[in-house]
């Protein structure tokens, strides 16, 4: 890659992994997640040096966080020992502060319709992240307020679209109500104002510095896969890969769902030949995307390949999010000293890339393939080699272990289980093993506001025809409240099994009781019902998404406790063997904590001490994959771990590194393979259905699957399975001598590591992140 065009910001950012193959737009790689925002931050100020009255444009969400971090900070120490020493030593070679406050900001997109008054709105994110914490002049932007822009008889739009729904089916029907007539009118005006808003954008010469991410569809702003590359700023609807991103924002599907949004075009993006546009990603999760707009021919299917067109594009990315990168697969075979595991994903890979079973390969496949050539003394015992290291992996998934303390942790409700359930359910039938499961974090989140009222409706409800009879009991609002809990799980799983619907939400609402009574300390029936109605007041004057009161966010996060409670029961686990530990760096913030020692670790080490597991799972997911949750927990019980290991010889500890339905093993990288039958399946989705109760809706879905997370496991064990019935065969299986093998429908991967093994992955894993 030729990089004598690149600034001498990006020259001190060249890094050691070769770039020879050719791509459609220039990348630049750095080692982990805040360095992705220093190489940015420097970048801009690098560019405003330049061009101190330029237009810029800047994103939203989580990934700019960074960039804001390290713009504001060299910023504030510009003049003192570090702030010269972060520009010497990372080629920023100005004096002089650049002035940030005679640029010209533009808003990139917006859902419509939201109120600019709304946390979640981003004009609300770019006013205080850019407007106030850059310094810039609100005078020289140009910003998407739903608020103002003007609609038909000069009403709001909570007037307008009361639900919140646009139908642009209205820009080309004819309108059969007064209401439809008004919408339409009010269509054609948002029309209009997009149009001026991209002449207002041309008129000062189009974006000077743009600054952006990338979707997993691949979009850039909300120009979704498909996008004309010279559309314009639009009003637009989304596609459902983006609908479920947005979810977290706006408060579920179903609200993101029937929001449309504004955003500029790609021909905006694109519209000053001397742009400076910069994609910037970070994540394993995101390096298909990143493939597909570097290295396939320029593509509607492909928003950032417009890019191509600008000679100052640039795509920054982590190494994660440069991993299927040509230049990277090469470094990866060619970087370091080769191992089986190299061997092994080599082999797998070639039978999907040419579709043909292992036993059916030829050493002329392998010789003619670029990676398996590379193969030390390949010969045609190579395949054999990584069959027979496959099958020792499935051997090792079904060996029946006994006399084991397993200590399951997950960062969120319903994490243990959608990674690992069909393992865990067949351990337990063996009663020497003993089980205990921890959630380290509220998943407060996870439980919408219409969930919550229509929770508390029903409890209302069950009080009136006195079918709570608990709280008649003469101590219960003292002590009683406290007790029995095992009894309410056991009744709801009694009611699941005679099904009767109406009884599991009586059996429900008996916990909200007495979560209600535990939260806010209530003290008799008629306090009861007045804090259930002041719950419901506040919650159904809250815009969806927005961030509740504390005490309802325990109040939700009980209520993924009690589902999480009610999983494990229905494999015989008590309520004292699921513990909830509520992590404090868990708030509900777009840019969340870090764990601390005494608040985050101590509790998890203070339950390694009393448990004394003897193997620990965990969510082990790549860098940028999934929630920060999973990457902030997995930190906090690295140093449980680690400060364990100060007191006791953890040499016979195993560490039990599973994923689940945000990123997926490669089956090189794994030690054990289970197998998953129909039965085990069924039980999956049962116990899915009936115990995540806030869930079912999938209300927040991965923007892989529109539907439940345990769908989505089954289409990935599923999957899993056709990857090595390419290696090893169908016969494998449905001829094989063991009931179980011939019963296999799918399999789960994890990766089993020593207590070292895994401390020095979360070292690494905490490069990527924190540098």
């Amino acid at each position: 890659m030729n990089t004598e065009h690149f600034t001498s910001v990006e020259k001190a950012f060249c890094c050691e992994i070769p770039h020879h193959n050719p791509v459609n737009i220039p990348y630049l790689t750095v080692e982990n997640f805040p360095k992705l925002g220093l190489l940015t931050a420097l970048r801009f100020l690098e560019w405003v040096s330049e061009n101190p009255e330029g237009v810029i444009s800047l994103p939203t969400g989580k990934t700019p966080e960074y960039f804001i971090t390290w713009t504001k900070r060299i910023l504030d120490t510009w003049n003192t020992a570090e702030g010269k020493k972060i520009r010497k030593e990372n080629g920023l070679n100005i004096e002089k502060k650049p002035n940030l406050s005679r640029l010209h900001f533009v808003q990139i997109d917006e859902f419509y319709p939201i109120s600019s008054s709304q946390h979640n709105s981003f004009y609300h994110y770019v006013k205080k992240f850019y407007i106030q914490d850059f310094g810039l002049d609100p005078a020289r932007g140009l910003f998407i307020n739903c608020d103002t822009i003007p609609l038909a008889e000069n009403l709001p739009f909570t007037e307008v679209f009361p639900n919140g729904e646009v139908d642009l089916n209205l820009r080309y029907c004819e309108p059969k109500t007064k209401m439809e007539a008004l919408q339409q009118q009010s269509i054609f005006m948002i029309d209009e104002w997009c149009s001026n808003y991209e002449h207002q954008i041309r008129k000062l010469g189009g974006i000077g510095f743009f600054l952006g991410g990338i979707g997993p569809d691949g979009h850039i702003a909300f120009n979704t896969r498909g996008s004309d590359h010279h559309s314009a700023t639009r009003l637009t609807a989304t596609n459902f890969e983006t609908q479920a991103v947005a979810a977290g924002d706006l408060g579920g599907i179903e609200i993101s769902r029937k929001r449309l949004v504004i955003t500029i075009g790609l021909e905006t993006i694109a519209y000053n030949p001397d742009a400076v546009a910069i994609i910037f990603a970070a994540g394993e999760a995101k390096a298909p995307v990143v493939k597909d707009a570097l290295e396939n021919k320029p593509s509607n299917l492909y928003p950032a390949s417009v890019l191509t067109k600008l000679k100052n594009a640039r795509f920054y990315l982590t190494q994660g999010a440069a991993s299927m990168l040509k230049d990277s697969v090469d470094f990866y075979y060619n970087g370091s000293p080769w191992t089986q595991e190299k061997t092994d994903k080599a082999v797998i890979d070639l039978c999907r890339k040419i579709n043909k079973f292992g036993d059916r390969l030829m050493l002329e496949d392998l010789k003619e393939d670029e990676y398996c050539r590379l193969i030390p003394g390949l010969n045609h015992d190579t395949v054999q080699s990584v069959i027979d290291s496959i099958t020792k992996k499935i051997d090792d998934g079904m060996y029946p272990l006994g006399n084991e303390m397993f200590y399951h942790t997950g960062p969120h409700h319903d994490d243990i289980m959608l990674g690992l359930l069909p393992h865990i359910h067949r351990l337990s039938r063996n009663e020497t093993n003993k089980n205990h499961f921890a959630v380290l974090t509220s998943g407060f989140t996870a439980v919408t506001n219409k969930f919550l009222i229509n929770a508390l409706e029903d409890t209302l409800h069950f009080l009136d025809k006195e079918e709570i009879q608990m709280i008649k009991y003469p101590d219960f609002f003292e002590r009683g409240y406290m007790l029995k809990r095992d009894k309410d799980i056991y009744h709801y799983l009694i009611k699941v099994a005679s099904g009767q619907p109406i009884e599991l939400r009586r059996g429900f609402a008996h916990r909200l009781v007495r979560n209600i009574i535990e939260i806010w300390g209530v003290k008799n029936e008629q306090k009861l019902r007045n804090q259930i109605n002041d719950v419901l007041s506040i919650t159904r004057n809250s815009y969806d998404g927005e961030k509740m009161p504390p005490k309802i966010q325990t109040l939700k996060g009980m209520i993924r406790e009690y589902e999480e409670e009610l999983v494990w029961a229905c494999f015989g686990m008590t309520t004292s063997e699921v513990h909830h530990l509520r992590l404090g760096f868990y708030t509900g913030d777009i840019f969340t904590e870090k764990p601390n020692r005494q608040r985050d670790v101590e509790p998890i080490l203070k339950q390694l001490r009393t448990i004394n597991p003897t193997v620990i799972s965990l969510a082990f997911d790549p860098e940028g994959s999934g929630p920060d949750t999973h990457y902030k927990v997995l930190q906090a019980i690295a140093e449980a771990v680690r400060e364990w290991g100060k007191e006791k010889d953890l040499s016979q500890l195993r560490i039990w590194g599973y994923r689940n339905v945000w990123y997926q093993f490669h089956p090189a990288d794994v030690t054990h393979i289970v197998p998953v039958s129909l039965n085990a399946m069924g039980v999956l989705n049962e116990t899915f259905t009936n115990s995540y109760l806030s869930q079912v809706d999938a209300s927040f879905p991965s923007y892989r699957h529109d539907g439940k997370f345990s769908d989505l496991s089954k289409k990935i064990w599923v999957d899993q399975l056709k990857q090595i019935q390419l290696l090893i065969g169908k016969p494998f299986f449905y001829q094989n001598e063991s009931p179980r093998l011939r019963t296999t429908h799918g399999l789960l991967y994890f990766k089993e590591m020593k207590v070292e093994e895994f401390l020095n992955s979360a070292r690494e894993l905490e490069k990527s992140m924190e540098g």
